[in-house]
């Protein structure tokens, strides 16, 4: 599993964007900046939609003012349905979308999960990070089925 102070690995999102879809590297994303990540095992599921993705779009403005360049949310659903999930929590514009479709960087990470017996497949773990310039500085992630450390609030305490 990834730990503070590694470097991201290399891996390619499906992001959606206004003409399409656009294909985003780590590089890309996370170079030279400060990004506040989150991810959830899935778009639309009751705790992502309903606390956790919230929590982000209340809170990204104090986030910003502690240094945060981009928030962004990844999960292994599609694009589309990233997008979709967008629209419905409106965040378009603030909170970059992050589709992890396959789960590859969720298995480069160490962090992806087997939700099989809830009839998902294999997923990613609730997790959140701050990453600078492409390395971990704080990384958050849940235990089965919690939801405490991942969330906007408890990142705003780290960067206190």
């Amino acid at each position: 599993m990834i730990k503070v102070g590694d470097k991201l690995p290399d891996a390619t999102f499906a992001v959606p964007a206004a003409d399409g879809t656009k294909q985003l590297t780590t590089s890309d994303i996370f170079a030279g900046k400060t990004v506040a990540l989150f991810a959830v095992p899935g778009a639309f599921t009751p705790t992502c939609s309903a606390k956790h993705l919230p929590s982000f779009r209340e809170h990204g403005a104090a986030l910003k003012a502690k240094g945060v360049d981009t928030i962004a949310c990844t999960s292994v659903n599609d694009q589309f349905v990233m997008n979709a999930w967008a629209k419905d929590q409106g965040c378009q514009g603030d909170i970059l979308m992050l589709a992890d479709g396959s789960g590859d960087f969720a298995k480069k990470i160490g962090l992806d999960a087997d939700f099989s017996k809830f009839g998902m497949g294999q997923r990613s773990k609730r997790y959140s990070m701050i990453v600078k310039d492409g390395v971990v500085t704080h990384l958050n992630v849940e235990e089965g089925g919690e939801y405490k450390v991942s969330s906007a609030e408890h990142m705003l305490s780290q960067l206190s």
